[in-house]
């Protein structure tokens, strides 16, 4: 069976990994979900990531991050679906928590935070919001 929204997989993954209090979870890899990793460590919402084979499949640890024994991501949700595709204009990215969270923009400069695709002047589709 395959799977329709991957990126909706991982980011349960991790949500339900840090409700369980997980050191890490694991996932199939792909070059977006490597993408929305990268950008979550910049931002400090994980510890690190990495790429592993898995019986021949690549496959994506993300180490998960707590701080004074609770989870560093407090919320974390899928804007963007396969159903419905949310594009949106530079001057029209949303600001999550007026500035305190982030939104992570897939724009044709690469996936990245809503405030470094607003500094670029690009928009792009709203993947998800992180707080």
């Amino acid at each position: 069976m395959s799977m329709s929204d991957p990126v909706a997989d991982m980011l349960t993954r991790i949500r339900n990994g840090q409700m369980s209090e997980k050191i890490s979870v694991r996932m199939p890899s792909s070059k977006l979900k490597k993408a929305i990793a990268q950008v979550l460590k910049d931002e400090g919402y994980i510890e690190d990531f990495a790429e592993r084979n898995a019986e021949g499949l690549p496959e994506i640890e993300v180490a998960l991050k707590y701080y004074a024994g609770a989870p560093v991501i407090e919320k974390i949700a899928r804007v963007s679906r396969p159903g419905l595709r949310v594009y949106k204009g530079r001057d029209d990215l949303p600001r999550v928590m007026n500035g305190l969270g982030i939104a992570i923009v897939s724009t044709s400069r690469g996936v990245m935070t809503d405030r470094k695709a607003r500094s670029l002047g690009v928009g792009g589709e709203v993947l998800c919001i992180v707080s």
